[in-house]
């Protein structure tokens, strides 16, 4: 199957992305902030965890206690859903997105857990598919952490450069 844009990509993978005009992005839910900021033309997206559309938190706990690396690969696979969600809030389509310039990745781990790069996979695996091998994988760090709110096991920072 060729590669078109990413708006098509996503129908042609069946993949369901959040909509935040329609329910308000969940990340104010935490505190003091905005769901993005754009400057120039780059695209600033606030923090994105897994929550669901009820705000219930998805594959909670900590790897290597309590999480699984297959857990959490998913947890940041439907964290890049909710991050595309957080795309089109910002620009209105998928198809205004240049590339992907930085995914910074936390991931909650004991101190012992060392394959946390698996886990971010699952969203730049996602990335990757949606927008392409060029446009799709930019840096990426990942760290792992001690907590984040609610029992969040993956939360993601992205750096989007926009079309024109």
């Amino acid at each position: 199957m060729a590669h078109t844009d990413p708006e098509t990509r996503v129908r042609e993978l069946g993949l369901v992305i959040p909509d935040f005009a329609a329910r308000p992005y969940y990340g104010t839910d935490y505190g003091s902030m905005k769901p993005h900021h754009i400057t120039g033309n780059l695209l600033f997206l606030g923090g994105h965890t897994a929550d669901d559309a009820d705000g219930n938190v998805r594959n909670p706990g900590r790897l290597g206690a309590d999480v699984t690396v297959e857990q959490g690969y998913e947890a940041a696979r439907l964290t890049a859903l909710n991050c595309l969600g957080g795309i089109r809030l910002a620009l209105g389509s998928l198809n205004r997105v240049h590339s992907l310039v930085r995914s910074l990745c936390f991931v909650v781990s004991t101190p012992e857990f060392e394959d946390v790069h698996k886990v971010s996979s699952g969203a730049t695996d996602l990335f990757r598919d949606v927008f392409g091998p060029e446009a799709g994988l930019g840096g990426r760090a990942t760290i792992g952490v001690m907590s984040l709110a609610r029992r969040s096991c993956f939360e993601n920072w992205l750096t989007v450069e926009i079309d024109g």
